[in-house]
């Protein structure tokens, strides 16, 4: 696979459900144009790790929209198991999350595992003209750090050179 960062995302169209779980949506690329967006995948709904990362990216939803960012997250679960989840052990989170059912979006990132039907841990950091300017993607059993995603995208958006542990309020290169 070609590398994404620097270039146009991938496109996308797919059906989500509301994080409040009350209802199903279209989520396209183009619903994130003029905003960072970002974009999370991961493997299974009623799962161990994804629960932790998903709460987690949802209590700092308000750091995020600061930033002028939004959060998508998806799985190659159904929009149905996404509310029967966000309705029952989840609980109400802050943003949707997308269903990759055709496995098409998460085979466009990179982050299939074909053999077994599901993605990688990958997250994105879109920015508002639909570039990739960052992009991880691990195994599945270590859930990301919500500060290292703020980090990130605090430092993209300076547009400066940012020194390693560099963080927000502190000189560029």
């Amino acid at each position: 696979m070609e590398r994404l960062v620097g270039r146009k995302a991938p496109d996308f169209v797919m059906n989500a459900c509301e994080g409040d779980g009350s209802d199903f949506c279209k989520i396209g690329l183009k619903d994130y144009e003029g905003k960072w967006l970002v974009m999370f995948f991961y493997p299974l709904d009623f799962t161990f790790v994804c629960p932790t990362e998903i709460t987690g990216y949802s209590k700092r939803y308000e750091d995020f929209k600061k930033e002028n960012a939004e959060v998508l997250a998806i799985s190659v679960d159904s929009e149905h198991s996404h509310k029967a989840w966000i309705n029952s052990s989840l609980g109400k989170i802050n943003f949707p999350i997308a269903s990759d059912m055709t496995k098409k979006v998460a085979k466009d990132y990179g982050v299939l595992i074909e053999e077994e039907g599901v993605a990688l841990r990958g997250l994105f950091i879109i920015d508002p003209e639909g570039i990739v300017r960052y992009s991880v993607v691990h195994d599945l059993n270590v859930g990301r750090s919500v500060d290292e995603t703020l980090r990130v995208l605090r430092a993209l958006k300076t547009g400066g050179l940012c020194p390693v542990d560099w963080d927000e309020g502190e000189a560029l290169l």
